[in-house]
């Protein structure tokens, strides 16, 4: 659980505007840096499975705060993820091997 000061500098850090405390930005900001303390927790505490669903409650969070922002503000989510170094997951691209050409070239 973040202190009140880490909380306090994150929204600073990352808010839009002088009074922005629930911006998209700042709540996936304050979620990142709950999730890197609780990634730290479980390293220690291997089998503290309540604290493994929160983190996993998080993590669930903060995707669907990424997808709503990418969608709403594109620029503000590249700067954001970069800020952040996070990184998209690209979807893994099937790529055929050479043995599957030679058998679709076959059922031609």
């Amino acid at each position: 659980m973040l202190d009140k000061k880490k909380k306090e500098a994150i929204i600073k850090k990352f808010r839009i505007h002088e009074n922005d405390s629930g911006s998209a930005e700042v709540q996936i900001a304050i979620l990142t840096e709950e999730i890197k303390e609780l990634i730290e927790h479980l390293k220690v505490h291997k089998k503290d499975f309540s604290s493994r669903r929160g983190l996993l409650r998080k993590v669930g969070q903060r995707r669907r705060l990424l997808k709503f922002l990418e969608k709403d503000n594109p620029k503000s989510y590249e700067s954001l993820v970069k800020r952040l170094k996070l990184k998209k997951v690209e979807e893994p691209v099937e790529e055929q091997s050479p043995k599957n050409e030679a058998e679709e070239e076959k059922g031609k």
